[in-house]
């Protein structure tokens, strides 16, 4: 979907409906705007339900102070207001009471983005707006100031966030990567030391390549990749919708003959993935490191048809802090995940070759320490069935330790499930 040939009524509407069917906001909380090229500022409504808002429930008020529509605009247009006086740059705000965001709020801390490359690169700087009462003009005076220094996000203290950006995609995608750093933060002080890492290897994670939008021609492609590509768009809106992936995160690719695979694209609203939109990776070909991990992958084990990256905030607990994550939990955990190798170091400034050798019948998953996680499989199926076995995992691992000690399978429940599913 291309969100700015939407009307901003509609863009409105679609961001909210997404904001609240992933519980990141309540049925009165929350407010969106956009600020039009006519000057007029497009806004969510007050006092209505945000699971069910139409486009002609939104609410604009003119460059002239002219309000129009069926509802009164949000109490807390005012702050919407001073975010854009103070920032011309900026066409799109969007505020919202998501849990881990309100978690930080309430103790006025700013989460750690630079425990992850892909959320310190994509959130930028953040500030903390000082306690103000909701709808006040004082509120609304000090987010701006926030705003003023540079910010795209201020934490806004026992409140929630307040996002700005170019467009309300762009926002939304910034939200969604600042929700899960502050929710993998959290999980990971509860497991271990959260590690962070330095600003002369953040900026090494920054230099990346990006494709253009592949062009895809349906008269040209194979019946084998027409499939490719819809399975893989089909599985990133699952991954979407379960909450595996954000909008702009998560690299899948599906192998479709010898040399070649398909891709999604960098920076892609990943939830309205369409065939075309994916990438052709063909061996020979110029491409970015991640597109270099894939094939490296493919390479190397040709019973590896399907490869998923992605940072699931409770796996990815595992992956800031030296926490083992052990597959010994459960049978099923053991049978999907086996032994998960733990990649150490900057990931990006290695060799594709050295992360692809670790891969093997026993090892269909590689943590990368404060990157993400690999997962392989035969299928796209099974590789994602592994990536949601090892999510749950991971978060009955992290539920664990408010319990007691974890007591993994010993090594005769091994050997039995080993036997009795024919593992190696």
């Amino acid at each position: 979907m291309n969100y700015n040939a939407l009307h901003p009524a509609e863009q409105l509407m679609e961001i909210m409906k997404r904001i609240y069917a992933r519980r990141l906001t309540t049925t009165s909380g929350g407010n969106l705007s956009i600020k039009d090229e006519d000057g007029n500022l497009w806004i969510t409504p007050g006092g209505t339900d945000k699971g069910t808002l139409t486009k002609e429930d939104m609410v604009c008020i003119r460059a002239d102070g002219t309000v129009c529509g069926p509802h009164k605009p949000s109490s807390e247009y005012p702050f919407h207001l001073r975010i854009y006086e103070t920032r011309k740059d900026l066409h799109a705000v969007l505020h919202a009471h998501s849990p881990a965001l309100v978690a930080f709020s309430s103790v006025r801390k700013i989460p750690d983005t630079a425990i992850l490359p892909s959320a310190y690169l994509e959130c930028g700087k953040i500030g903390l707006a000082q306690y103000a009462m909701t709808g006040s003009r004082q509120l609304g005076e000090r987010i701006a100031e926030v705003f003023r220094q540079g910010c795209d996000a201020a934490i806004m203290e026992n409140h929630g966030v307040v996002i700005g950006a170019e467009n309300l995609l762009e926002a939304f995608g910034k939200f969604e990567a600042l929700e899960t750093a502050a929710r993998i933060q959290i999980h990971a002080a509860a497991i271990g030391n959260v590690n962070s890492l330095d600003k002369e290897l953040l900026e090494a994670y920054s230099e990346r390549k990006v494709f253009p939008t592949a062009k895809f021609d349906l008269e040209e492609a194979s019946d084998e990749e027409k499939a490719a590509r819809s399975e893989v768009c089909s599985f990133a809106a699952r991954a979407y919708r379960q909450g595996l992936i954000t909008c702009m995160q998560g690299s899948f690719s599906q192998r479709i003959t010898q040399g070649k695979f398909v891709l999604t694209p960098w920076q892609r609203d990943r939830f309205y993935l369409k065939p075309e939109d994916l990438l052709l990776i063909e061996k020979g070909k110029e491409m970015d490191w991640m597109a270099a991990v894939h094939q490296a992958i493919y390479q190397a084990h040709p019973n590896i048809n399907s490869i998923l990256y992605c940072q699931p905030p409770y796996t990815m607990a595992f992956a800031v802090t030296k926490e083992v994550l052990d597959s010994r939990i459960i049978p099923e955990s053991y049978v999907m995940m086996r032994e998960i190798l733990r990649f150490e170091g900057a990931a990006k400034l290695a060799d594709p070759r050295k992360l692809a050798e670790l891969f093997g019948e026993s090892t269909p998953i590689v943590l990368i320490e404060n990157d993400g996680i690999l997962v392989t499989g035969q299928s796209m199926l099974q590789a994602f069935d592994r990536l949601e076995v090892t999510e749950n995992s991971a978060m009955a691992m992290v539920m664990a330790r408010s319990l007691g000690e974890m007591i993994p399978i010993d090594e005769k429940g091994l050997e039995e499930i080993q036997a009795g599913f024919h593992l190696k």
